[in-house]
């Protein structure tokens, strides 16, 4: 400790705080009021009531919370657990797995949500204070300690995870400075270029480092000893939970990765959180100096988001509705376009709009025309076909006569993606995207050749749309005035620009 310089006082005062709370009940009655309080829109996160009437400085007196300790788990999803006690089943033994790593799954997010959003850290966060609960909940114990986290830092933690996954280390630096880490007067380029040589060659999977927690935690840690970096109490507290949550994952599932469970949360904070420090983060991530959108990045949160229940909130006004969103849908582009559909027009897209109005338009125009995007263009043409068809429906006055006869004749878009439609109809009619849409455009008529390959684009998208819409119009006029006595599959197509 003496050899980081590390301020001792600090460390002192800590230990003064936590002995006192151990041996004062009333000032942990208060610390479970206020954790309860903080953390009570996550319905996941259980803390047990305090009977106050019957609670005094030497007697702490709670409710019973019944639930599975970490380490019971552990014992009886292992295979020595097998094959030393013959009374756990194969059965037992994996429904045990699977409600450790639903534990660890949430104990993860619970860290993410103290370090992140409440700022208020359970300073004790070791296995034997915590509890699995059948509803599937994350049960705390022991509040004799919490450790309270300055704005600042909050933000500063959340950038520094977005710059170890970007493989950002000159940005993870700075953040590291915002955090009270790195002395002032320390060589920035250096340290940077030890960090580098340290986790350089961690390798990615989908964007997100294959690596163990741990150890990029001790690389971390080699270098914070070389240049006597400092430890507040709230970055090692941070760093002991996550640590410790992943060993406890190891047990059932050796190839649980905390950044892979941690990063969807990290997304969905920077796609939400509408404040200037949030949207910092955000833009120094997906758009380069000259304020163009990096879209493989942007593409990539959304994709880690949707496909790993990361942005299942996204759409929703508070934390107790979910977009049917699930792991079993693949992580099909498909179902991005689908989200940005959705989010777009929300009241949590506020964050995606200022980030496309800030971004330079032509990069857009650049983004929507370019070979990765085709599934999206297919996509977006589905859509047309449904507002097309739609509206020769009325404008026939047919649209009685066709609903009735006509069921088999689906939506281009796939019965999953029914509420596409309205979504799309939500797009259009919106006031916000429509000023989008013209500042975008006006920003990529300097690039005529730009103008030429969207407007292509676009007319490609539109007459394939057409064709379909019509085509299905034919269908649904034969099978309300003829009858469905033909078959007729659905078909599939491709939109290229």
């Amino acid at each position: 400790m003496a050899k980081r310089k590390s301020d001792l006082r600090l460390y002192a005062d800590e230990l003064g705080k936590g002995l006192v709370g151990e041996l004062d009940y009333t000032k942990e009655a208060a610390n479970v009021s206020e954790f309860m309080q903080a953390h009570a829109p996550f319905p996941f996160i259980r803390v047990p009531k305090v009977h106050l009437h019957l609670s005094r400085k030497r007697v702490l007196t709670m409710e019973w919370m019944a639930g599975e300790n970490p380490r019971d788990l552990i014992d009886m999803s292992t295979t020595e657990a097998m094959d030393h006690c013959s009374s756990y089943s194969k059965r037992q033994q994996s429904d045990a797995r699977r409600r450790l790593l639903d534990l660890v799954s949430k104990g993860v997010e619970a860290s993410l949500i103290q370090l992140l959003e409440t700022g208020l850290l359970h300073a004790d966060p070791h296995p034997g204070n915590l509890r699995y609960i059948s509803s599937g909940e994350i049960g705390f114990l022991d509040f004799g300690l919490l450790c309270r986290m300055q704005k600042k830092h909050q933000f500063a933690m959340l950038a520094s995870i977005v710059h170890i996954v970007n493989g950002d280390w000159a940005s993870l630096v700075h953040a590291l400075t915002d955090m009270d880490v790195v002395r002032p007067g320390t060589n920035i380029r250096i340290v940077t270029m030890d960090l580098e040589d340290a986790l350089g060659e961690v390798e990615f999977k989908e964007g997100i480092p294959d690596v163990k927690f741990s150890r990029v935690l001790g690389k971390i840690w080699s270098v914070a000893i070389k240049y006597h970096f400092r430890m507040p109490p709230y970055y090692t507290l941070v760093l002991r939970s996550l640590a410790s949550l992943e060993g406890m994952a190891v047990a059932a599932d050796p190839n649980f990765k905390t950044f892979e469970a941690a990063y969807p949360y990290v997304v969905r904070k920077l796609l939400t959180d509408n404040s200037a420090a949030t949207r910092r983060i955000l833009h120094s991530v997906v758009l380069n100096r000259r304020k163009e959108l990096q879209w493989q990045k942007i593409a990539l949160f959304l994709r880690i988001g949707a496909t790993r229940k990361g942005l299942h909130r996204m759409v929703a006004s508070n934390v107790d509705t979910y977009l049917d969103y699930s792991a079993n849908r693949g992580a099909g582009l498909f179902d991005i376009a689908n989200l940005v559909l959705k989010f777009l027009p929300s009241k949590n897209g506020a964050v995606m709009r200022r980030l496309l109005m800030t971004a330079d338009g032509a990069s857009l125009i650049r983004a929507m025309v370019s070979k990765e995007a085709i599934l999206f263009r297919q996509q977006l043409c589905r859509v047309i076909v449904d507002i097309i068809y739609q509206w020769m429906v009325k404008a026939s006055g047919q649209d009685t006569i066709i609903t009735r006869y006509s069921s088999r004749v689906s939506m281009a878009s796939g019965p999953e993606n029914r509420e596409i439609f309205s979504d799309c109809q939500r797009i259009l009619r919106d006031r916000r995207l429509k000023v989008i849409s013209l500042k975008v455009l006006a920003s990529a008529r300097k690039d005529p050749v730009l103008m030429l390959r969207f407007y292509w684009a676009s007319f490609v998208m539109l007459v394939a749309a057409s064709a379909l819409a019509f085509h299905r119009m034919l269908i649904s006029l034969s099978e309300a005035y003829f009858g469905p006595t033909v078959s007729f599959a659905s078909k599939r197509y491709a939109v290229a620009g």
